[in-house]
């Protein structure tokens, strides 16, 4: 954790010193490795469903349906910065709600279109360093507490689609206290460790409850825009397991990874092969779609900023 702490810190610091040829050459060779991983999974991945009938599924979906999921999506990201919040007011950061959504959606630009580039984490710590005088790490471990809330998240649901699934012949009591016992460690170990971020811990993790339902739900109506009529607990599981592989990013935004492991679990699960493989490929592009909504902070970083106080005015708001 604390390695890396210091790589989201160094990553911060190089926007504003001039990069080494050697982190130079580093950055490219990432950015070359991940799209060759990315290639390389897809490539295995539609050597087993021929991409004919994927394709078919996407010019034949049903685009409404589609456009929900697209909704579905964009709300969690809303829901998503508003967690963030939560774990930035433990540190006393309280920011425009305004400024903080724009600040989220240029964060996933930069994190999905701009792989090999800065990173959508190291550009808020950055910024928020700057303007508000705060260690970098402290707002590290802000953002790392919101990512560990979605995982819990993630369990929870894990859990509960698993008492829907037969073929996975469990007693339902054996997953809930794990889950309870895990949980149990992860609050003690935070409020032991990291006292600071749990003074909004419960509320935040409700919010990572709901942004992850919302991100299920989008799946649910991408299968409806299929006209799917099946058991759809098969297909939630695995979008949330594929969620859980894509946390080690050796992908250029988790292509790849998802379709892989939705290809690896229709072996166990009764799933649509090709069904299986186009939901995550719609999931990126709804992804990507909404993005795409990043780059105008890019463009006008003028309108990203707007209303955020002076830096000299800080040391008073903290």
């Amino acid at each position: 954790m604390k390695d890396l702490a210091q790589a989201e810190e160094d990553e911060a610091q190089e926007l504003v010193a001039p990069k080494t040829l050697k982190q130079r050459l580093w950055s490219i060779t990432k950015l070359v490795l991940k799209f060759a991983v990315t290639s390389a999974l897809l490539y295995y991945v539609f050597s087993k469903v021929p991409l004919q009938q994927v394709k078919m599924r996407l010019i034949n979906a049903n685009y409404w349906w589609m456009f929900a999921a697209l909704i579905c999506f964009f709300l969690s990201m809303i829901m998503s910065s508003w967690r963030l919040s939560s774990f930035f007011k433990s540190i006393k950061l309280k920011l425009d709600p305004r400024f903080n959504f724009r600040l989220y959606l240029l964060g996933l630009f930069y994190n999905f279109l701009l792989p090999g580039g800065i990173g959508g984490d190291g550009y808020k710590i950055y910024l928020l360093n700057k303007n508000y005088k705060l260690p970098a790490k402290k707002v590290f471990w802000a953002i790392m507490f919101d990512r560990l809330s979605g995982l819990w998240a993630i369990g929870l649901i894990t859990v509960a689609l698993i008492f829907l699934i037969p073929q996975i012949d469990i007693h339902i009591g054996i997953p809930l206290s794990i889950f309870v016992v895990a949980t149990a460690i992860y609050y003690f170990v935070a409020y032991k460790f990291f006292r600071d971020y749990t003074h909004y811990f419960w509320q935040a993790h409700l919010k990572a409850l709901a942004v992850q339902g919302l991100q299920v739900t989008a799946i649910v109506f991408i299968l409806f825009g299929q006209n799917f009529t099946g058991k759809f607990s098969p297909y939630l599981l695995s979008f949330l397991i594929s969620a859980l592989a894509t946390i080690i990013p050796i992908s250029v935004g988790g292509a790849g990874i998802r379709e892989t492991v939705f290809q690896q679990l229709t072996r166990v699960f009764p799933m649509d092969v090709d069904l299986a493989v186009f939901l995550p490929i719609s999931f990126y592009l709804i992804s990507i779609t909404v993005a795409l909504l990043g780059i105008y902070y890019v463009l006008r970083p003028s309108r990203l900023e707007e209303g955020l106080p002076k830096s000299e005015d800080n040391s008073e708001k903290i």
